[in-house]
């Protein structure tokens, strides 16, 4: 990368090695340039900003502290790791970030050695950590393992439970909160660092340590000093519940004070057994449009950084998401059994306008997939109508509760699917190409996914007056660009639509591959069916078409094992029809990141790919 700002000290770290190799003093100028580096490269390459301008200092201090990559540095999710990535030999390719052959948006190990842990999915950092701690120790070896958890993912159920674990087992283990949900809060000052230096300190640590071994001989006072320690810790830091998990809490403390940072983390490496570092920091720092609008700063496209705000996109047709979130307004606006449900992504998932007008029906249950699915069940056993707002992805973490608590129970619950199929630039941990998979084998599930935008607002609305589980998968974007009728009317459930008449090759269709197969289809004088549903596949249709075609060929944007082709060649099977078929869909490996385009080009589900199957497939 060329850049026009100098970086007298970030244009020799080449390794986190040559961090420490600065002078402590240094580190400050450091942090500062690795700031600007940031707002430099991502303003060219769009991508997560404002998370990670709030972990500069704290991703210095820890490879300044720590001697990675022996020392494991685990981060969680990922938003937080550009300047991670900056200071582990990545800085030239900054830009290349979340393109084709670039820097993957999140850590992945096959990347880099420093990247310890592959992330993309919440929560998962204390658990992969702690399993770093536990072999460590198996083998004898002294090594550091550290979890950095955002304040939106320690709300996810599985970093309690690794918590859980880690304090009964009293493992070896560094947890750093990275709490960038208020700004430094009045307990973060002078009182606050200075209890931070004695608890973290070795003179308390040992003295801690030695009173447990001489009054855990005498349980009553053990207690009572246990109680005392907690009640006196209790009323000026916030750490009762990780002390109660078996955690030595240390904090709040200023994630922007570098010198205090390097401090205490020199201290708490020192002390052995499971520790919490509660660090505080502010989104978007040191860039003022990211810092008083951290959530527009999130997730950025390319922009100019020397202008204080990001430029609106001109007005066109709406997205997928947006076709949603119009429709839920419309929806609970004629049905007051309907509410919303969404797993901390009220933007993404176009929540937004719903909240604002029915806050009493809107409920984000932060980063709890699992939760968000069974408090759906529930609400769905007294009458109510929940829909479950969700990516695709992510709804693969609430699997047990889609089956057991909604499907099991044939409960009316609808999952709108955001982000299904392939993502482009988010890469393999985004992308929804499971679902179709996933969902069709469960009983009592409705599966469809609409061809275009008034489709999917017509899918929606059929989902909704079903009665049990069904789902509508939408991909991320703008469709085709097709006029949204305002009227809430519905499908016939299984019914598929024959949208061109040829001979001899018949298309079946799904989704977002409707219109590259029609496109196709008319080229080759083939049948072209928009088959809308994925369960249940519109079985007459088939039986028909058999009788009037040579060949099948089946199009989805959904992993080939397991896919609807699949379902289509049980259905020939069963009823005994030979006939061959070709089945397109996405391969058994993961598709690595890019635009959209060019990942449905490489796995052949362009047009150009498309000809190419079918035509070597009849030659």
């Amino acid at each position: 990368m060329t850049h026009s700002t100098p970086y007298p000290l970030l244009d020799n770290i080449n390794d986190p090695a040559d961090v420490r190799q600065l002078p402590k003093e240094q580190l400050k100028a450091l942090s500062k340039e690795v700031r600007n580096f940031l707002t430099e490269s991502v303003s060219v390459s769009g991508g997560h900003f404002a998370a990670g301008l709030g972990t500069v200092e704290l991703t210095v201090a820890l490879h300044y502290v720590f001697d990675t990559p022996s020392d494991k540095l685990v981060w969680d999710v990922g938003h937080q790791a550009y300047p991670h990535k900056i200071l582990t030999g990545r800085k030239s390719r900054m830009t290349t970030i979340r393109s084709k052959d670039g820097v993957s948006a999140f850590p992945t190990r096959s990347e880099s050695e420093h990247d310890a842990f592959g992330v993309g999915h919440s929560s998962t950092s204390i658990s992969a950590a702690l399993g770093m701690a536990i072999a460590a120790g198996l083998k004898g070896e002294d090594r550091q393992m550290v979890a950095i958890i955002g304040d939106g993912s320690i709300t996810g159920g599985m970093a309690y439970e690794a918590m859980n674990h880690a304090g009964a087992i009293d493992a070896n283990l560094l947890v750093i909160l990275n709490d960038n949900d208020m700004s430094i809060s009045p307990p973060v000052g002078a009182m606050s660092n200075y209890l931070t230096k004695i608890l973290s300190s070795r003179l308390y640590s040992s003295m801690r340590e030695e009173s447990k071994k001489v009054l855990s001989k005498m349980p009553t006072m053990w207690e009572l000093a246990r109680r005392t320690e907690e009640h006196i810790k209790g009323m000026v830091i916030p750490g009762t519940l990780f002390e109660e998990l078996g955690f030595n809490y240390i904090g709040p403390i200023d994630g922007h004070d570098i010198d205090m940072l390097v401090l205490t983390l020199e201290n708490l490496k020192h002390i052995s057994g499971p520790r919490f570092l509660h660090v505080v920091t502010k989104k978007g720092k040191g860039y003022l449009p990211a810092e008083k609008d951290p959530l527009g700063y999130h997730g950025v496209p390319a922009f100019d950084h020397k202008l204080d705000y990001l430029p609106k996109a001109p007005p066109s047709h709406p997205t997928y998401t947006e076709v949603f979130g119009q429709w839920l307004c419309d929806m609970a606006t004629q049905d007051s059994r309907l509410l919303g449900i969404t797993p901390a992504m009220r933007e993404g998932s176009g929540l937004v306008k719903f909240s604002q007008q029915f806050p009493d029906r809107y409920f984000d249950v932060a980063i709890a997939e699992q939760h968000a699915v069974t408090l759906a069940a529930g609400q769905a056993c007294e009458g109510a109508k929940p829909v479950v707002a969700i990516y695709s992805t992510f709804l693969q973490r609430a699997y047990d509760q889609l089956i057991h608590d909604v499907a099991l129970q044939n409960l009316d619950v609808l999952f709108a699917l955001d982000r299904s199929g392939l993502v482009g630039p988010d890469g393999p941990t985004h992308a929804g190409s499971f679902d179709y998979s996933y969902l069709r084998c469960i009983p009592n599930m409705v599966l469809m996914a609409p061809a275009d935008e008034n489709e999917c607002r017509q899918m929606l609305t059929t989902g909704f007056l079903y009665n049990g589980p069904a789902a509508v998968r939408y991909p991320r974007g703008k469709g085709a660009g097709s006029a949204v009728d305002k009227a809430l009317t519905s499908l016939e459930i299984g019914k598929a639509s024959i949208i061109h008449t040829g001979s001899r090759i018949a298309f079946l269709a799904w989704g977002s591959m409707v219109i590259p197969a029609l496109t196709v289809g008319k080229q080759l004088a083939a049948t072209v069916v928009n088959m809308r549903f994925i369960k249940p596949i519109d079985d007459a249709l088939l039986l028909e078409l058999a009788k009037t075609h040579d060949v099948f060929v089946t199009v989805e944007e959904n992993v080939l094992a397991g896919g609807v082709g699949s379902a289509v060649n049980d259905f020939l099977q069963a009823n005994k029809i030979l006939m061959p078929v070709l089945n397109l869909g996405l391969p058994d490996y993961f598709v690595e990141q890019g635009t959209r385009e060019e990942c449905l080009a490489h796995c052949g589900l362009d047009t150009k790919g498309i000809l190419a199957s079918v035509e070597a497939f009849c030659a």
